[in-house]
């Protein structure tokens, strides 16, 4: 089963809190982090892998921030994911034949899966949420 690591989950967070806020608005790190309940630990690495990655924009200074790079519906979950994570899906399967039928399944369940990812952007994340705090819940 596929399981996103903590900092993927945590990088999907802020750009959701991002794509929640009027377009082009900045918001401070801090205020990401307590929004969407992620350990400050955590927070500038992962501020810093989204710019390097092209998702956001960052502003340096008293009035500076982080708003998205491209609108919310040009990021969705698979680029997250594949930006994150080292490996997305792997099956080990050891039949040699082109043509095995549980390589051919497995093959199958994977695209599947990133079609999926790739259907949700976040511009749909956004208009699902209610409110920030609804994600209080969440532990890292």
């Amino acid at each position: 089963m596929f399981r996103a690591n903590r900092q993927t989950d945590y990088a999907i967070r802020m750009i959701l809190s991002l794509a929640k806020r009027e377009v082009g608005s900045r918001a401070s790190t801090s205020d990401i982090q307590r929004e969407m309940a992620i350990p400050h630990s955590f927070a500038q690495r992962i501020i810093a892998d989204l710019a390097k990655g092209a998702f956001i924009q960052t502003f340096p200074g008293r009035s500076g921030g982080v708003t998205l790079a491209r609108p919310a519906n040009e990021i969705n979950l698979r680029q997250l994911v594949e930006y994150f994570e080292d490996i997305l899906f792997e099956a080990d399967c050891t039949h040699l034949e082109h043509d095995c039928p549980i390589c051919v399944q497995w093959k199958r369940v994977q695209r599947t899966m990133m079609n999926e990812l790739e259907r949700v952007n976040f511009e749909y994340l956004a208009k699902q949420s209610n409110h920030p705090k609804e994600f209080s819940h969440w532990t890292g």
